[in-house]
């Protein structure tokens, strides 16, 4: 699986957990599924999805005791986005636009002008009212785009203005036909793409994104510029990581979360108790009581693996003087001491030697001490599962911009610290 196919592939959370399947399955991963028994195996990998956005892979060791403890590694599938509503139809004059709203902390004027697509999942009636028919939907082409205003009418634009999601943001899809449904443009656009009757569709979750396509960039293609990099290429770091070496001790997790972007407190996000749950599932699979497991979180290690911010060369201004990163300078451990992002000093010195014994460069970064900054999984996950804890990630540019920018080297150095951390 090619890193930009992958990108270019994983349009919404739905997506990105089929890709990872997908390539599990070629990895000769087994399925198991959250509502039938987890009976694992020594010597086995095994991935299980999580409500259609999330997804947990585990590897269990050929010589796994008791005695060994749990090397853990989250990520997550969601990023900054417009979402459609449930009844989304919304004409001007005979203009077709989708009534949308803002998902996450997005950079709102960078959607203007550009060409957008739609994707999602389409619930169809099925048998009966407890097993409907789940449908992936992905039309693969520019079909929206969401116009400026032209600076004739707005003269200020370039001063700086308030963009109002529920007036500037509201896509266009097209011209209105004589013959066509004012109040079902949306329903019949789903049933011809899915080759389905209108009146099957009861419900479906649909995101617009930037159907502009992955691409290396530079004088030498030495960064990636792509939509949904945060945090995309950290799933795609984590998923070729653990399926990389026979691993003969212990058990391996990665976990790729949903809802990451508005706070993590759903049933397929970090603020839960899924990971917790799962964890004891195994244990008790071999026998092992959750005392047993609780020690070996306290011998395992946590990695939190996000995006971090690069260095802006125009905006020096906004980073810290000494503790900052350039991109294609190695992955970023981020500290922070109010906790926004988790580390203790045991676990970043443990990442240290890591990349020292494999020769990865590495960079520490914090936050300008006059600004916030944004938070992690690390935080909210080492709270329901009490373990050694760092995060780290891919430096990047433009971040939840609608196409963001990272160094194709840093991916590299991820990816090779990531499948280190799994093995022996």
């Amino acid at each position: 699986m090619e890193l930009l196919e992958y990108l270019n592939r994983a349009v919404t959370p739905y997506h990105a957990v089929s890709q990872g399947i997908a390539f599990l399955k070629e990895a000769g991963f087994t399925e198991q599924k959250l509502d039938e028994p987890i009976l694992p195996e020594r010597g086995k990998g095994y991935f299980i999805p999580v409500y259609g956005t999330g997804l947990i892979i585990y590897t269990v060791g050929d010589d796994f005791t008791e005695e060994d403890g749990v090397k853990l590694a989250v990520a997550h599938t969601d990023a900054p986005c417009l979402r459609v509503k449930p009844t989304p139809e919304l004409l001007a004059g005979e203009y077709k636009r989708l009534d949308i709203e803002v998902y996450g902390g997005a950079i709102l004027n960078t959607w203007f002008d550009r060409p957008l697509s739609l994707a999602g999942r389409v619930v169809l009636r099925g048998e009966n009212a407890y097993h409907p028919c789940v449908r992936e939907v992905d039309f693969h082409r520019p079909l929206l785009t969401i116009p400026n205003l032209a600076i004739h009418m707005n003269r200020e634009v370039n001063k700086g203005v308030e963009y109002k999601p529920q007036r500037d943001l509201l896509p266009l899809l097209g011209m209105l036909r004589e013959d066509e449904d004012k109040e079902g443009y949306v329903r019949a656009l789903l049933a011809k793409e899915l080759q389905v009757e209108k009146e099957a569709i009861l419900d479906y979750d649909l995101t617009v994104y930037c159907a502009e396509e992955a691409c290396y960039l530079g004088e030498e293609e030495e960064f990636i510029s792509a939509p949904r990099l945060d945090n995309q290429l950290s799933c795609y770091g984590l998923l070729q990581a653990i399926t990389k070496g026979n691993k003969k001790k212990g058990l391996h997790m990665a976990v790729l979360f949903d809802h990451e972007e508005v706070g993590s407190r759903s049933k397929q996000g970090a603020d839960s108790a899924l990971t917790g749950t799962v964890l004891e599932r195994i244990y008790a699979g071999f026998g092992l009581e959750k005392e047993k497991l609780q020690r070996a979180l306290a011998k395992g290690i946590l990695l939190s693996v996000d995006g971090a911010h690069a260095l802006h060369p125009n905006r020096q201004d906004a980073y810290d003087p000494v503790n900052r990163a350039t991109m294609n300078k190695g992955f970023a451990l981020k500290i922070n001491s109010s906790q926004r992002y988790a580390f203790d000093t045991e676990t970043v010195a443990i990442a240290q030697v890591l990349c020292e014994e494999e020769g990865i460069p590495y960079q520490k970064v914090a936050n300008h001490a006059d600004l916030a900054g944004g938070s992690t999984l690390g935080p909210i996950l080492s709270s329901w599962l009490p373990m050694r804890t760092i995060d780290l990630g891919v430096p990047l540019l433009a971040m939840h911009s609608a196409r963001e920018l990272a160094g194709k080297k840093d991916v590299e150095y991820l990816i090779r610290f990531l499948t280190r951390f799994f093995g022996e």
